[in-house]
């Protein structure tokens, strides 16, 4: 738990006392590998930070899975969308490996807001993050091709490569995970 309040104090200052507070609203939870986090239809009661392993999103298609995000560990999960609005999710979220959250409920965070002085910068900070995510991940669609998407997913975390299946992989990219297999071979 400590690791979520050094990470918070990066952004934003917290007195003991508000920490206390935050702190005692999170439940850490551990997930076995391919434990859906998350169903389509279902709503998002929950804003989690990753203390380790990995997590997948995507959208169920007729002919395949569509992978669109992964989170990692020291950042934050949770389908936002529907955790703002309290409505049902279009996606849904699954561990890719053995998995630990530390989780906060919506009513429980907006608790910490109305409770806290540093409550509202605390939440701002998670969704901020998990705004520029998907703002960076959408730029990347339009702007690279895939073999910089394959090789931007794995700077400074190389270890990831073994920890994901490559047909995510491939579908988080864009491509057919034959076409992966190029890049793959080009690059290696």
């Amino acid at each position: 738990m400590e690791q979520i309040r050094k990470i918070f104090e990066e952004k934003v200052p917290l007195s003991d006392a508000d920490w206390m507070l935050f702190a005692s609203k999170l439940v850490r939870q551990p997930f076995r590998k391919k434990t859906l986090l998350l169903k389509t239809g279902q709503t998002e009661r929950y804003l989690s930070f990753v203390e380790k392993g990995v997590v997948r999103f995507y959208m169920e298609r007729e002919e395949r899975e569509l992978t669109f995000s992964f989170a990692f560990a020291n950042g934050f999960v949770s389908g936002y969308d529907s955790f703002l609005t309290q409505s049902p999710c279009g996606y849904h979220i699954e561990t890719l490996t053995e998995t630990v959250l530390w989780r906060l409920t919506y009513k429980d965070l907006q608790d910490v807001y109305r409770q806290t002085a540093a409550g509202n910068a605390i939440g701002r900070y998670a969704g901020e993050e998990l705004f520029l995510k998907k703002s960076r991940r959408e730029l990347s669609l339009l702007n690279e091709t895939a073999r910089q998407r394959y090789l931007n997913l794995f700077t400074g975390q190389p270890e990831l490569l073994q920890r994901i299946p490559l047909k995510y992989i491939a579908s988080y990219i864009g491509i057919t995970p034959q076409a992966l297999s190029r890049i793959r071979k080009q690059i290696y």
